[in-house]
């Protein structure tokens, strides 16, 4: 299979299985935006718990937090964004389409020769409203087009709230809003998006070693969850790219079949965040060092990752497809804690009562430690494929025998291999072979 076909069959997939659909589809849908159906919402679960249990409930340093979407529109002054968050964009006259002033080479315009260009205009990318019934100037609010600043304006609630010492972190994963000009590539860029970011506090002189091991952390994570090494990189900025505030920055890209894109960015950013809302709301933001007896502006270190794109990763990296007796098998290969169901349970006759009752019984017991389905709606060989689309980890197959004998037979997903063993050990036997990944069953 050729990379560059890939992403139809996954955009194909997701709709076909219930990962992903399109917004408003039967409206005719709404461009770039996307709903999460029954598994797609499984996965993205799976995809924010495990990354707060690596960086939250895993660590003794980081805590969390859950700032509103909402929030006073100073804090978007001090942090820049009222003034400085836009593209600068064009009118074609030709075709009336808009494009962003330093995406023009790479237009897509069917009339891309006569393109007739107007002046660039700077249009900032908040979505803009209002707060209460009036609709007047002082009523004016935006959506947030980060959850950084949130963790900001709190840092002093969860300072006095927590009584952590440096270094310590915030950790939230939160809906953030930016009005794209040039949206697409499926779920990658869209305008409405979830991120996952950690603002880590550290002393001025230990900023530079924070940052380097955030970016080793973080990349390693991608890693663990199943992403082939061959697939991920880290790009460091160039001085030309920093934002004026950044002494440094690293994104962690994958290489997608639309080419190499960011899938988190890793940023040093100084004492910039603290400092500008000290100045704007008046409330003295410095950390109280009480070991050296002085009082100063934490550097913040910032990796900032969106959950969005980290499912697409997951999902196009899983994606294979193989020769099974002269048919194709499409599995998607999840890690362990990502798959949106661990185990399937399927009878292999469902006109047998007895079969049912005891796939049932079986079902219901292990729906109790993890997320596990019963389908009986085809044959065994049609389940079995359509599990294996989906990720599943694990099929069980109550048949005849097994009302004798007790035993049921239980078939891996990578491996196709099956094994019979006891009704009554399969609690142990899936989570001897998930040891690696306790969370499966607890």
């Amino acid at each position: 299979m050729q990379r560059s076909d890939l992403m139809e069959k996954v955009v194909s997939l997701c709709k076909r299985r219930g990962f992903i659909f399109q917004s408003s589809e039967i409206y005719g849908g709404l461009a770039s935006a996307w709903d999460y159906g029954p598994l797609g919402v499984e996965l993205k679960r799976n995809v924010k718990s495990s990354w707060w249990k690596a960086v939250v409930h895993d660590r003794d340093d980081v805590v969390g937090l859950d700032a509103s979407i909402l929030m006073h529109p100073k804090v978007w002054q001090a942090s820049g964004h009222a003034e400085n968050f836009h593209d600068d964009l064009v009118d074609c006259r030709v075709c009336k389409k808009r494009f962003r002033a330093d995406h023009l080479e790479n237009r897509d315009c069917k009339t891309k020769d006569k393109c007739d260009f107007t002046t660039a205009r700077a249009f900032n990318l908040m979505f803009k409203t209002h707060l209460g019934a009036v609709e007047d100037e002082a009523s004016v609010t935006y959506l947030r087009p980060e959850t950084a600043q949130g963790i900001f304006a709190n840092f002093r609630n969860v300072l006095d709230s927590t009584h952590k010492k440096l270094p310590f972190g915030i950790a939230q994963i939160g809906k953030s809003f930016r009005n794209e000009i040039t949206p697409g590539n499926y779920t990658f860029r869209t305008r409405e998006f979830e991120q996952m970011e950690i603002e880590y506090f550290t002393k001025p002189e230990h900023a530079d070693e924070c940052y380097q091991q955030w970016i080793n952390q973080r990349f390693q994570w991608y890693l663990k969850l199943g992403i082939q090494e061959k697939h991920l990189r880290i790009r460091r900025h160039g001085d030309d790219e920093l934002a004026h505030y950044a002494k440094g920055c690293s994104d962690i890209e994958y290489e997608f079949p639309f080419g190499w894109s960011e899938l988190e960015g890793i940023a040093n950013r100084t004492d910039f965040d603290l400092k500008q809302h000290a100045k704007f709301s008046g409330v003295d933001l410095q950390y109280n060092d009480q070991v050296e007896q002085k009082k100063y502006f934490p550097y913040v270190i910032e990796p900032s990752g969106g959950v969005d794109r980290a499912t697409l990763a997951f999902l196009v990296d899983a994606y294979h497809e193989e020769e099974v007796q002269e048919r194709t098998r499409v599995v998607l290969k999840l890690n362990h804690q990502l798959a949106p169901i661990k185990v399937a349970v399927l009878p292999l006759l469902k006109k047998n009562s007895e079969i049912v009752e005891m796939s049932k019984k079986i079902k219901n017991r292990l729906q109790k430690k993890c997320v596990c389905v019963y389908d009986d709606s085809a044959a065994i060989g049609k389940l079995y494929r359509r599990q294996d689309e989906i990720g599943t980890m694990y099929c069980v197959t109550v048949d005849v025998d097994s009302l004798q004998d007790q035993q049921i037979t239980v078939r891996e997903r990578d491996t196709m291999k099956q094994e019979r063993i006891s009704a009554d050990q399969l609690e142990n036997y899936l989570t001897e072979k998930l040891t690696n990944d306790s969370s499966i069953l607890n």
